[in-house]
């Protein structure tokens, strides 16, 4: 059984907002770390929450000084 469109809309209830915030954050954490292992991909993925904090993901094998000097 597939899963039904859902219609993209900031979602009103703020606390709903940040459980579903948490979840896809750690979902394209995930996703980056899969391609990093896969690929020997580079990913930097910086993130900021409506409340202002900040979240960020680096692959394990490379500095943020790394990653910007070779692109």
């Amino acid at each position: 059984m597939a899963r039904g469109k859902i219609q993209i809309k900031r979602i009103e209830n703020s606390t709903q907002r940040q459980v579903t915030f948490l979840k896809r954050r750690n979902g394209i954490f995930k996703k980056a770390h899969e391609l990093t292992v896969l690929c020997d991909a580079k990913f930097s993925i910086v993130m900021l929450s409506s409340t202002g904090k900040l979240h960020e993901y680096i692959s394990p094998s490379t500095t943020t000084k790394q990653f910007f000097d070779e692109y």
